[in-house]
């Protein structure tokens, strides 16, 4: 394969070790997620993680605007590129999906992402730039952060078009979690699961969880767009939530997101759910599902591990990934 391997992880009080570990695996880059209600603060994280690593790049995958002031973020940077130096650092930037949503916002405006992205650029250019009435420009000076500019690598985490568009106008590359977006010399794709053990069903204790997160996404997914008929049950799903404050809604579903499978899900995370979700498959179905993303214009797999046994997650993606 002509694609590189990268990882994406929760943003764990541990992440800082799983990147060594990925350096030490041969994975490209290590994103991190920055959901402050779900997980550990993104940039600390990413920082401490720099410390223990020489080569593997670094950043949130993906950073949420809404949340900082474009001066704090380009302050991060700075101290992430401080650490790492610049070469190594990648910043993604999305409309906070899970970032937002999970504390009952919707996502923002791709019109205020792209904005957003302009002015943080233009502070690490060292340029002079206005933002909400006030002007402002970087004023630290060594040994405060790097002298300007600090130039780093920009990837747009998007879906449809509008976030396309974006990715293609502020950023140097475009991350999917849902589909392979073409076009693209950087096409990075997100990618949930677990590599079966020989003869072990995709609905077994230890492969629910590991990938068992990536089924219950998939349901969130199937109710939210009301495609219920595409996953094993759905419908029976969506009422396992019928006894929750619409106004928490958003809290309940995003219990264990992307790392566990919480209380309510774990009655429809079954084997069934788990195959059709494709989270559970042996190497060589894995290595079909690669090889036809590579096809599709993906040039990057971000695998994103969870479970109790993080580090070998890692390592069996890698040895899949390297055929």
């Amino acid at each position: 394969m002509t694609m590189t391997l990268s990882c994406s992880l929760t943003s764990s009080l541990n992440s800082h070790q799983y990147a060594h570990i990925a350096e030490q695996l041969g994975y490209t880059r290590a994103l991190f997620y920055d959901s402050p209600s779900l997980y550990a603060d993104v940039w600390v994280q990413l920082c401490r993680a720099a410390e223990r690593t020489e080569q593997i790049d670094l950043g949130p995958g993906v950073l949420v605007p809404s949340l900082r002031h474009p001066m704090v973020t380009a302050s991060a940077v700075a101290q992430l590129a401080s650490i790492a130096g610049p070469d190594r650092v990648v910043v993604g930037v999305g409309t906070g999906f899970t970032g937002r949503l999970s504390m009952g916002q919707r996502p923002s405006r791709w019109r205020d992402v792209a904005d957003y992205i302009s002015t943080v650029k233009r502070l690490l250019g060292g340029e002079t730039v206005r933002w909400d009435g006030g002007v402002m420009r970087m004023l630290h000076e060594e040994p405060f952060a790097p002298p300007r500019p600090i130039a780093v690598r920009w990837l747009v985490g998007a879906e449809g078009p509008k976030g396309i568009a974006v990715a293609r106008e502020h950023g140097d590359g475009v991350l999917s979690a849902t589909k392979p977006i073409s076009g693209f010399d950087w096409s990075a794709q997100v990618v949930f699961g677990t590599v079966l053990e020989s003869g072990e069903s995709p609905g077994s204790d230890r492969a629910i969880a590991a990938a068992g997160h990536g089924a219950s996404v998939m349901l969130h997914v199937a109710v939210e767009f009301d495609q219920f008929d595409l996953l094993p049950g759905a419908r029976e799903w969506a009422s396992a939530y019928a006894d929750v404050p619409a106004e928490e809604h958003h809290l309940a579903l995003h219990e264990g997101h992307l790392h566990s499978v919480n209380e309510r899900d774990r009655p429809y995370v079954t084997a069934d759910l788990m195959a059709a979700t494709g989270v559970a498959l042996d190497p060589h179905l894995w290595r079909d599902r690669l090889e036809s993303l590579e096809q599709a214009g993906v040039t990057e797999i971000v695998y994103q591990p969870a479970g109790p046994d993080i580090p070998g997650e890692l390592e069996s993606f890698a040895k899949v990934f390297a055929g």
